[in-house]
């Protein structure tokens, strides 16, 4: 069987404080998580996290199908990152990889598994990644909640 991973991410200005979810399914059965970063963090951290914490939070390595409506997460993973890791964690143009930590952690996250990386329209009626943009406004407003 295959486990459905839909996540997002959002933050409050961009840098601001943020939050991600994510809706897991297998079968019949749903899981949903999410979390906060109140210091200041970017959309993109928040994008990157939101599958990090879901392959993380697996307990053995399965086939998965990443539902993503951020293109930076899924060209970074499918296109940028093995120039990127040839060239010492620089771009093209020599500059350093933004979010390289989280690069690397969710390339580590995404070695235990077979994952197929999914772009979804975001805020187009798509019902489960409605769910994981409400859980990442969840974690957004527990972020506010903790920074004041």
């Amino acid at each position: 069987m295959i486990v459905d991973i839909y996540t997002d991410g959002a933050c409050s200005g961009n840098p601001g404080p943020g939050g991600w979810g994510a809706l897991l399914r297998y079968g019949s059965h749903e899981k949903e998580i999410y979390g906060s970063e109140p210091a200041e963090t970017t959309n993109n951290r928040m994008e990157l996290t939101a599958p990090i914490e879901a392959l993380n939070s697996l307990t053995r390595p399965v086939t998965v199908r990443v539902h993503t409506d951020s293109t930076y997460v899924r060209n970074g993973i499918l296109k940028w990152l093995p120039n990127w890791k040839r060239n010492g964690w620089r771009t093209a143009s020599r500059e350093p990889v933004k979010n390289a930590d989280l690069w690397q952690a969710l390339e580590a996250a995404v070695a235990r598994h077979e994952v197929e990386w999914l772009w979804v329209k975001g805020h187009a009626g798509h019902p489960e990644n409605e769910r994981a943009d409400r859980l990442a406004a969840r974690g957004l407003a527990e972020a506010r909640t903790t920074r004041n």
